[in-house]
């Protein structure tokens, strides 16, 4: 019973969460989504933070899982720019990018938020490193351009968008630049070709 009742818990804080924001997300209405006394969020989680953050980590794990399958076969900058607009569009769909930026937003005047915060997007940076490393490894791009580095740009980009879509209702704005990227990619061929290793010159003999 106990396992059901926090799981019942952690369900009722991703809907409050994605349906009124931090803002709204207080014990008595998590606790009346899930059918159950509000003592029960602190009795099971210590709190309504660490609940939402319990929450958050859910979705996460299973955001993970589905887009790792995404980008399974991803070899190209073509493919990688598809894969992409299918993750966004999924993430905003499924309610995931909601939840993450309203706790980084409430992170702004919570500062013991950051942390766990900082901690779970680390997965995330490593995930997107990876898939780059895979694509551009090796070549020109990737020494102009760091995969690491686009990383921290496309987590930011993903925590930017979803503010923005607040003032691009019918998300044409947003989608053009997916479409941008899409248009760009079959024009970096040349960036994307590997490059030979460099060769360490041998001293030479007297």
């Amino acid at each position: 019973m106990t396992t059901d009742t926090k799981d019942r818990l952690v369900t009722a804080a991703t809907a409050v969460l994605r349906a009124h924001g931090y803002g709204g997300a207080s014990a008595r209405t998590i606790a009346k989504e899930a059918g159950v006394n509000s003592a029960l969020v602190f009795y099971h989680f210590g709190g309504v933070d660490p609940l939402l953050l319990a929450a958050l980590d859910r979705s996460s794990a299973d955001r993970m899982a589905r887009h790792t399958a995404t980008i399974a076969e991803v070899r190209t900058l073509e493919e990688l720019a598809e894969a992409a607009n299918r993750i966004y569009h999924d993430d905003l769909d499924g309610g995931y990018i909601a939840l993450f930026s309203e706790l980084v937003a409430a992170a702004v005047a919570k500062p013991e938020l950051r942390e766990p915060l900082a901690e779970r997007a680390e997965p995330w940076l490593a995930f997107v490193e990876a898939t780059l490393e895979r694509v551009i490894g090796g070549t020109a791009l990737a020494r102009l351009t760091p995969p690491r580095e686009l990383a921290n740009a496309a987590i930011a980009f993903y925590l930017g968008v979803n503010l923005f879509t607040v003032l691009d209702a019918d998300r044409s704005r947003t989608d053009s630049v997916f479409a941008m990227g899409r248009r760009l990619a079959p024009r970096a061929k040349l960036l994307t070709m590997r490059l030979p290793a460099r060769r360490h010159a041998t001293p030479k003999t007297q």
